[in-house]
């Protein structure tokens, strides 16, 4: 087998293995996975704020439809972070939510999803009467609601949102799905992926 055709297939052999993982277009959760899944949420929500999130999750699988989303997250962080006594940890809210960034990274991508954007407030513009007052946004994908309720079991069992918490007064988070974009992954990837086969081809010719 000539090295290009060789390349070729591993190039089309990698790009299938990442739109398996990346998904996007799966099936609606079942009402016994969700009340599944629920129920484990349920069992670990100890405080108000893990009892209001459990609401909120409930609301947002209840007309699952099995494909990928992007979900809008508007934070204000306090002005210290709200730890448990004996933590071990910080006041610095800042940090707190820097530190549940980095723990969060590997649950997402494990399951298909990742950030999409993050900024900080950069200044202000049209404000309506009473809005409040965010320090950032973040915008992150999710490969369907059934790996959404995934991580926010992932998270929970390895402790780590208890740093979003310490780190967050208020948020406002909602699922969106993109009428346009120019943020095109899978585009992306089969064209880095075929330079990289290309340059390869090359290179054993």
């Amino acid at each position: 087998m000539p090295g290009w055709i060789g390349v070729a297939v591993a190039t089309i052999a990698l790009y299938a293995l990442f739109l398996a993982w990346y998904g996007g277009r799966g099936k609606a959760l079942t009402r016994d996975e969700t009340e599944r899944f629920l129920a484990e949420l349920g069992a670990r929500a100890n405080d108000d704020a893990s009892r209001a999130a459990l609401d909120a999750v409930r609301a947002l699988v209840e007309r699952d439809d099995g494909r990928e989303f992007v979900m809008q997250n508007l934070v204000r962080h306090r002005a210290k972070a709200a730890y448990p006594p004996g933590s071990g940890f910080g006041d610095d809210p800042r940090e707190a939510d820097r530190r549940y960034g980095r723990l969060i990274l590997w649950p997402l991508l494990r399951n298909g999803s990742h950030p999409v954007f993050i900024a900080r407030r950069a200044g202000r513009f049209i404000e309506p009467d009473g809005c409040d007052d965010w320090h950032y946004v973040a915008m992150v994908r999710y490969r369907s609601r059934r790996d959404f309720l995934r991580f926010a079991l992932a998270i929970e069992r390895d402790d780590i949102v208890v740093h979003k918490w310490a780190a967050i007064e208020k948020t406002h988070v909602f699922p969106v799905r993109p009428m346009a974009s120019l943020i095109v992954v899978r585009t992306g990837v089969a064209a880095l992926l075929a330079l990289a086969g290309t340059a390869l081809a090359l290179a054993l010719a």
